[in-house]
């Protein structure tokens, strides 16, 4: 497990550089709204590089030869949770590109998931049997370097204004459908006007019981859970489920107790997926502190995500064997519900299925 020093970040006092409606604490200091905080988001590996005191001469040329693959994108609030001068940052290790991400390595492959062959309609993937994933927007909050969807082709499944008739229709036309899984790119990356009007719509579907959300930004930019936010989640009939992605328990601060803590007074269940990844949580001690820190933040760990074969990311891959001893670990510390379940998707499989040491292909047990 990576000790952490109190040597941090410090907030910079900076003007919004976008248009917007500024904000002020309750102490009168100007803040900046979401929307500011995602739009001065770090877009640079050498601006990256130099913010954590880190050399250029070692780092920068690696950083941009991943750079020029897949952009970076790092929103201050979790620039500030890094440790300074610690290239090995369990957050910076998830954001920073590496010489690593142009190497070819064999099985690595662009749609890991092979998620392309369930697209029903426009924006609209359907892989299980009672639930479909809504690709809201190609947009994230945060470029996460070890992505399954880094190649996703955004640009072919925008929404537009003219598809939402179909996708509504594709629902209604499908009645063992009960819930919508907002997806994406980060669906709260969108304005709360856009998904208010997409809940209504959802809402209106006699067979949908449940809006579930897959969302990074309350980590990222915990001031994304804002007042209209929770105006429409409030608003809205449909049971809400809100799936956060925490990885490392040093991802969690006061700011995103707060965001989770105006969610669920929002009626909206909180549960948290991670992935295992090399270098970040691949600890029983780290697994074990996140689940209990989540817990201890109104969090429910649910999923642990096996490691998917995407291209460019081998350098974070994590055989199952090790994953699966690792959650056997879990399994003598934590109570049971603490324990997330730990589970591959594989391409084609009617559901998540689970990883244990018995049942691994040969693929998953090599290192």
């Amino acid at each position: 497990m990576i000790q952490r020093t109190p040597a941090r970040i410090e907030a910079r006092n900076e003007e919004p550089s976008v248009n917007g409606v500024n904000q002020r604490d309750q102490a009168g200091t100007q803040v900046q709204t979401w929307q500011q905080i995602l739009a001065n988001s770090v877009t640079d590996p050498e601006q990256l590089l130099a913010r954590l005191g880190l050399p250029l001469e070692t780092w920068l040329s690696g950083a941009n030869a991943g750079h020029r693959l897949f952009p970076v994108r790092v929103p201050e609030p979790f620039i500030r949770r890094m440790q300074l001068g610690n290239v090995n940052d369990p957050l910076l290790r998830q954001v920073l590109p590496l010489v690593d991400e142009a190497l070819f390595q064999e099985g690595y492959v662009h749609d890991p998931l092979a998620e392309s062959a369930a697209i029903q309609t426009t924006g609209l993937i359907r892989k299980y049997q009672s639930r479909a994933l809504l690709m809201v927007t190609g947009q994230c909050a945060i470029n996460c370097r070890y992505c399954f969807r880094r190649h996703f082709p955004y640009d072919s499944q925008r929404l537009g204004p003219d598809d939402r008739q179909q996708v509504l229709a594709s629902l209604q036309a499908s009645p063992d459908i009960n819930e919508v899984i907002f997806s994406g790119g980060d669906p709260l990356a969108v304005n709360d006007r856009l998904l208010a009007q997409w809940a209504r719509a959802l809402a209106g579907v006699p067979h949908i019981k449940r809006l579930r959300i897959h969302s990074r930004l309350p980590v990222v930019i915990p001031q994304r859970v804002c007042d209209d936010l929770l105006g429409w989640l409030k608003e809205s009939p449909l049971q809400k489920v809100l799936v956060v992605h925490v990885n490392h328990p040093a991802e969690l601060d006061n700011e995103t107790n707060r965001a989770f803590s105006r969610l669920r007074d929002a009626g909206v269940t909180l549960l948290n997926q991670s992935v295992i990844l090399k270098g970040v949580n691949d600890s029983a001690d780290t697994l074990a502190k996140l689940s209990e820190d989540l817990f201890a933040s109104g969090v429910l760990p649910y999923y642990l995500h096996a490691f998917d074969p995407v291209a460019g990311a081998h350098h974070f891959d994590v055989n199952d064997q090790t994953a699966a001893a690792l959650v056997q670990d879990l399994m003598k510390r934590l109570p049971g519900f603490l324990v997330p379940k730990l589970v591959r998707e594989l391409p084609g499989e009617a559901s998540k299925t689970p990883v244990a040491p018995d049942n691994l292909p040969a693929r998953f047990t090599s290192e």
